[in-house]
């Protein structure tokens, strides 16, 4: 037998491999055997009792951690005059981490005693714990201004680039940081009016050249209004907020809840967990938890954070940035679901049936702990087989029946038959630098689905709830489409060879039949696309008018209150059905709901025109080096003047202007949506492939222009000059050749004749 480990270098162990922290994974690595299991289980308990170690179900891991965004004291220098920094809210009951200032050349300096929000990342093999980065300074908000930096004589000015802000900035010789003239840059306020009268500013980050892809986010944000800086006052307010206890809530914290994000989420607002009913009533069925940050307990109705909140409406999401709808003492500390940190929580246990049946739910305010923060790549490589060091012990008691349960929904999902899109989004991916590296289209895996689901059920649970108790409360609602709309789409089905059900009342299922038969086809892509455009806009309202896309009676978004303020009122209004605390829904709330049903509508709106505008900059910016290069694409849409066609390697939209389209002149049928050569016959439409070139790319502007190569799998006809060629025997100039216009007419009646039929 080995040595008997010392209790230091069982811990040392734990610290070096937190995955592998069971009694069987320790005595192995020591190689215990036998009867001194007995000891080592005595050292564990010990080591347990004394605060080292905190058993969970069959592991021992480290008590505490730090979350990525934390409140931090400056507490002295190290020797080489680094900066040393300790939490302000430690959680562990073990030694209190040592957290070391990575600071930044536009960081303000700072002093012994100051209290900071920082951004921090977990090292090993170092004589600190953590390394962190200043978010800013508590008790602080300088106001920040994003401008064009124009050099003086001493230092020089920023003229903003919003244009309902016509005031410039003073710029000190010491607080340009390097910026060139003509530069776009993001400087923060530095004091009180300097000698010219302006306000004085410290340059925080050099963006180059104004169109730069670095810039874009930035000034779409500016371009679109989104307010972008905090008032001071919801700062102030944001800060002074503490940690919500167990008071008051039901206790959590030993359930495995887990978050499944993006690799690249800033914020975790819901958790779940999974497993069997053991219920005899309910035999193959499963229990599904889902945990979501409860942000009501910290923004209370009236308080300055919720009338931001408010004004907001959301959170926006760009490629390089994020404009949260909350302070991040709120969005990145307190309200999100960090691993192994206690955090509030409102959850729904909800019941389902073998089939997938929701049977029953219930909700509770209570605290969680998160057991581990999970990426979905990461939970379905180890669904596939694949699981590593940190899903590996997650297996059997997480991951697993959080698939199995999923599988059940999926079953009920199918039979629901929500409207089945398949749009893959595209996501753009940026270097430090802010080029853009890639433009991909995301995958759609099976562990997206699972949280898809599970966030739909709680949402019906969270609208099923309130309906019943009789509450206010603002509903996700997604009307059926317009007749005029659905009568389009069944021209373009028709065209396409594809027929789209009639019936009294429009069901998803009749849509889901088209997406179906369109499948593996050439026309797939244009069915889905024109099956969006026929669908009307979702929006909020105080009013049930049910959930048309879900294929959902009742809908109301719970799941995400960090980042929509719909799902806060959402909150409130169940802390109010369940007398939970005097933090639910104000009766001034209530008497506005439909002002704020409307402005946050109208808020979501303007965040997803600026997140397209966005990347449409950002793909034009990737695709400015290849003008004169080759794409595949189909058109996506025609107009008088040109084509619009879709890229297939990018998901790009470019226009194809009619003039470039050849020297002839083309006649734009309204009703059949066809452009058509009056000389060759040639027509365009929808849904044709095409071979383009790259013939111009505008960052500035997001546009693209492109000049046809070849129409399905065709060179392009060549035609005669405009205006000197001879016009086919029996046309007039200027129009389609008969036997085009004839076929032109023909399909004009037919149209006219489903009309007709369909107003009837």
């Amino acid at each position: 037998m080995s040595k008997m480990p010392s209790k230091d270098e069982i811990l040392q162990w734990i610290s070096d491999n937190p995955t592998l922290t069971s009694k069987r994974e320790i005595a192995k690595a020591f190689g215990i055997k036998g009867a001194a299991r007995v000891d080592l289980k005595r050292m564990l308990k010990e080591l347990e009792e004394e605060g080292h170690l905190e058993k969970r179900k069959k592991t021992y891991r480290d008590p505490g951690k730090l979350p990525p965004v934390s409140v931090l004291q400056v507490s002295g220098q190290t020797d080489d005059g680094d900066l040393l920094a300790k939490p302000l809210e430690w959680h562990g009951d073990g030694v209190e981490p040592v957290v070391l200032m990575v600071q930044r050349a536009s960081d303000p300096a700072l002093g012994e005693g100051d209290r900071i929000l920082a951004r921090l990342q977990e090292v090993r093999g170092e004589d600190h714990h953590y390394e962190a980065r200043l978010i800013r300074r508590i008790g602080t908000n300088p106001r920040k201004v994003l401008g064009v930096f124009r050099k003086g004589d001493e230092g020089g000015r920023i003229v903003p680039i919003d244009k309902g802000d016509s005031k410039e900035w003073a710029v000190a010789a010491d607080a340009t940081g390097g910026a060139r003239d003509g530069e776009l840059v993001e400087a923060e306020q530095a004091g009180p009016k300097g000698r010219l009268g302006l306000p004085r500013a410290r340059v925080l980050e050099r963006l180059g050249d104004p169109s730069a892809p670095k810039a874009v986010s930035l000034i779409a944000i500016h371009q679109h209004g989104i307010p972008s800086e905090f008032p001071d006052a919801v700062i102030e307010a944001a800060d002074r907020m503490k940690p919500a206890g167990l008071s008051g809530r039901e206790d959590l914290r030993d359930m495995p809840l887990v978050t499944i994000d993006p690799a690249d989420a800033r914020d975790h607002d819901d958790a779940v967990w999974a497993h069997a009913d053991d219920d005899p009533k309910n035999e193959g069925g499963h229990v599904i938890w889902v945990a979501i940050a409860d942000v009501a307990c910290y923004v209370t109705p009236g308080s300055p954070i919720d009338a931001e909140a408010r004004k907001r409406g959301n959170s926006s999401y760009f490629p390089d940035r994020v404009v949260p709808m909350l302070p991040d003492r709120l969005s990145g500390d307190l309200c999100s679901l960090h691993e192994g940190v206690p955090r509030a929580c409102i959850a729904v246990r909800m019941q389902i049936d073998a089939h997938g049946e929701k049977i029953g739910h219930r909700f509770v305010r209570g605290l969680m702990r998160s057991a581990a923060s999970l990426t979905y790549k990461q939970v379905q490589q180890a669904r596939d087989g694949d699981p590593d060091e940190t899903c590996a012990p997650l297996m059997d008691e997480v991951i697993d029946p959080l698939f199995d349960a999923y599988a059940a929904l999926d079953e009920a999902r199918r039979r629901r038959q929500p409207l089945d899109l398949d749009l893959p989004e595209r996501k753009v991916e940026l270097s430090e630098a802010g080029e853009v590296l890639s433009v991909n289209f995301t995958e759609r895996l099976d562990a997206h689905k699972l949280i898809e689901e599970f966030m739909v059920l709680a949402n019906v649970a969270a609208a099923e709830t309130l309906i019943a108790a009789k509450s206010p409360l603002l509903f996700r609602v997604h009307e059926e489409p317009a007749p005029e709309k659905l009568e389009s789409l069944r021209e373009v089905a028709d065209s396409a060879g594809l027929t789209l059900a009639k019936g009294q009342v429009l069901r998803t299922s009749h849509l889901n039949a088209l997406l179906h038969a369109a499948e593996d086809t050439d026309h797939a892509e244009l069915i889905n696309m024109s099956t969006l455009r026929a669908m009307t806009q979702a929006y909020y309202a105080p009013s049930n008018f049910g959930h048309f896309g879900l294929a959902l009676q009742a809908y109301a978004h719970f799941t995400s209150p960090i980042r929509r303020y719909a799902d806060l009122v959402v909150h409130r209004a169940l802390i109010s059905a369940h007398g939970w605390g005097d933090d639910g829904l104000s009766p001034q709330e209530i008497e506005r709901l439909d002002s704020t049903a409307q402005h946050i509508s109208e808020t979501e709106r303007r965040s997803m025109t600026a997140e397209r505008d966005t990347n449409d900059r950002y793909l034009a910016a990737f695709l400015s080096e290849r003008v004169g290069e080759e794409f595949t694409g189909r058109v996506s849409g025609v107009a008088r003047f040109g084509v619009f066609v879709r890229l297939d390697e990018t998901g790009a939209d470019g226009l194809i202007p009619v003039r470039s389209l050849g020297r002839e002149f083309f006649h734009f049928d309204r009703e059949a949506g066809t452009l058509m050569g009056a000389d060759t016959g040639l027509t365009i439409e929808v849904g044709q492939r095409v071979t383009v070139r790259l013939s111009e790319a505008a960052p500035v502007t997001g546009g693209l222009a492109l000049e046809l190569v070849s129409l399905e799998g065709k060179s392009l006809p060549e035609g005669p000059a405009r205006g000197k060629a001879r016009p086919p025997r029996g046309t007039a100039k200027g129009k389609p050749p008969k036997r085009k216009l004839a076929r032109a007419k023909k399909q004009d009646e037919k149209t006219r004749r489903k009309v007709k039929r369909s107003r009837r």
